[in-house]
């Protein structure tokens, strides 16, 4: 993780990571289109889960499934 001047930037390499192991799973089971755009909702779990101090990609990733999933059911 980068820190520059008290503020944290975000690692792109771990978020991006994170998004592509969870979109690749959600576009397989059907939870969202086979398309190349970015879903942005999914996109703003992990990075709010980054925020928060979760740096494991896979970790990341499988919150991130789990949460998206949990918000699809209501």
């Amino acid at each position: 993780m980068l820190v520059e001047r008290g503020l944290q930037v975000m690692n792109v390499e771990v978020v991006g990571d994170a998004y592509a192991i969870a979109a690749n799973y959600l576009r397989r089971s059907g939870a969202i289109p086979d398309t190349l755009a970015t879903n942005d909702r999914l996109l703003e779990i992990i990075a709010q889960m980054f925020q928060r101090g979760e740096f494991n990609r896979l970790r990341l990733a499988n919150r991130a499934i789990a949460k998206f999933e949990a918000s699809e059911l209501v």
